[in-house]
């Protein structure tokens, strides 16, 4: 378990919390971001597995499917974009991960793109190779698609917690799977030294950016990073089962050999040759026809970036989480609860992750007083924090709403702590 956060000695009383919330919200350079978003009285802290809806997507959804798809139906795919779409909204991304135009491609799941990227990674690895690692503490997803490209590959896949991985990597191996941001516990792992680690034995560096992708820059270019995939409905906001995306590093994209070569991806898609010709650049990552609902979808949802800097983004997400841990050491019973996620800035993702016995019904009842978080086996509650729509309010609601909920019931202590 990662190191419990240091809790105040003396926590400031309810009422000095809840003003203060207000004063943090009164100067929050993002607060005006929130109204971009449609939310009710509900504090909603489960951003990090379906973000809140914004504003601008109904409209243009509505015009895609009443003039788009119903006027001019097969001509949009030229007249209205939707051709160029995967490449176009991948470059609205790009800067949001730190990639430059032309390195992401959005299309297909999450697991799709992390196969391709695997397998795609292991081709371009050199000879010799017999082994995969992946992030030991992984979302169990990634193992499966690992261990699957693996027996297709013929290497071996071998776990490695990601603080070893510099220490693990070895000549033999061709790719390393890691997750940036923990799902479970919200630790952020070191993607600039384990990526320098890996390259400096030869392996490429494959990065999961599900949890850290819209809540904290990540520099995919400036660090080098081999291939990167992740979702878009988290932090990015995009709706349920919205597409992913794959990010190829430049030097590395007429490389790229996909597992999946489809027709999107040649090179002359409508001469329907019976040979494969990979098309140049990102193109590469296409695979089928797209998903042009959920895509148009996610690039109007991506409107709710605009003028949004990402480093502001980070500072409000330290700064939130950092107040809802000072609201859970004032509003919780001693002892009732466990911090699991890093104390440390350098460390910590954007959410918290609370262990707690029966954290299953402890969230249900949250849940039914308007505090919507979630719950991971066996004892966690993972409360996720989107900065551009939480407020310090909702912190503080959520933190003594958890106080009350404890308190509520039977004594049981938290595995770790003191109180």
């Amino acid at each position: 378990m990662s190191e419990t956060p240091e809790m105040p000695a003396a926590p400031m009383p309810g009422s000095e919390l809840a003003i203060r919330a207000t004063e943090l919200d009164a100067a929050d350079p993002l607060a005006a971001v929130r109204e971009r978003f449609v939310l009710d009285d509900t504090v909603y802290l489960d951003g990090n597995s379906l973000g809140a809806l914004p504003r601008a997507v109904p409209g243009r959804i509505a015009d895609v499917v009443a003039r788009e798809w119903g006027e001019l139906r097969i001509r949009s795919w030229t007249e209205s974009g939707w051709w160029t779409a995967p490449e176009r909204i991948g470059d609205k991304i790009a800067p949001l991960i730190g990639a430059g135009p032309g390195r992401v491609v959005v299309g297909d799941s999450t697991s799709v793109n992390i196969f391709k990227a695997v397998v795609g990674g292991v081709r371009m690895a050199g000879k010799g190779c017999t082994e995969i690692l992946v992030d030991a503490t992984t979302f169990p997803t990634d193992g499966y698609i690992a261990r699957s490209a693996a027996r297709m590959t013929g290497l071996a896949v071998r776990p490695v917690e990601p603080a070893r991985i510099a220490d693990e990597v070895t000549e033999r191996t061709a790719v390393a799977l890691v997750n940036h941001v923990d799902y479970r516990t919200g630790r952020l792992n070191d993607l600039p030294s384990i990526t320098t680690a890996l390259h400096s034995a030869g392996a490429l560096a494959i990065w999961d950016l599900c949890h850290s992708a819209g809540a904290l820059p990540v520099g995919l270019d400036a660090h080098g990073v081999d291939l990167a995939v992740g979702c878009t409905y988290k932090y990015l906001n995009g709706g349920p089962g919205s597409p992913a995306y794959l990010y190829v590093r430049e030097g590395l994209q007429e490389r790229f050999e996909s597992p999946l070569p489809g027709w999107n991806s040649h090179a002359d898609p409508f001469a329907m040759d019976p040979g494969y010709t990979p098309g140049d650049g990102i193109v590469r990552g296409r695979v089928g026809t797209p998903d042009i609902l959920s895509l148009l979808a996610l690039e109007a949802a991506l409107e709710a970036w605009d003028g949004v800097s990402m480093d502001d983004v980070r500072a409000k997400s330290l700064a939130l989480t950092d107040f809802f841990l000072e609201c859970v050491a004032a509003h919780v019973p001693p002892g009732r609860v466990r911090s699991v996620t890093p104390a440390d800035h350098r460390q910590r993702g954007s959410q918290v992750a609370l262990q707690c016995p029966g954290a299953g019904e402890v969230m249900d009842e949250l849940i039914r007083r308007g505090v919507v978080g979630d719950f991971r086996h066996p004892d966690v509650l993972r409360f996720g924090f989107t900065p551009l729509y939480t407020s310090f309010a909702d912190a503080e609601r959520a933190a003594r709403v958890l106080g009350e909920v404890l308190g509520a019931q039977p004594d049981a202590v938290a595995p770790g702590t003191v109180g």
